[in-house]
């Protein structure tokens, strides 16, 4: 058995791709999306941009919710990271919550 551990990703972003909702076999709603975040960053005492681009999904009442969003819009994504799948190990930030930033 797998002990609990730190996963929990909090980043503001642009909503840069929304894919249209799905379910899944059982019904179950899903929304995959793509959010660009750049920031100032201090790294080893130092200012750093920084730009990354993450993929995400939005599974059950939250993809409902995303579903309404449009691209351009700036969110506040709280979540963890899982693998893709079984066969690609890249990341995808699975979101537990949004939160929608003024100036959309």
């Amino acid at each position: 058995m797998v002990e609990p551990g730190l996963n929990d990703l909090r980043v503001d972003a642009v909503l840069a791709e929304v894919q249209p909702l799905r379910r899944t076999p059982a019904g179950v709603p899903v929304l995959s999306c793509i959010l660009a975040h750049e920031s100032k960053q201090i790294e080893a005492g130092s200012p750093r941009d920084v730009s990354v681009e993450l993929q995400a999904v939005a599974v059950g009442e939250l993809a409902g919710v995303l579903a309404a969003a449009a691209p351009g819009m700036r969110i506040r994504a709280t979540g963890f990271l899982a693998a893709k799948s079984l066969r690609s190990r890249a990341p995808v930030m699975h979101l537990n919550k949004i939160e929608f930033l003024e100036g959309n």
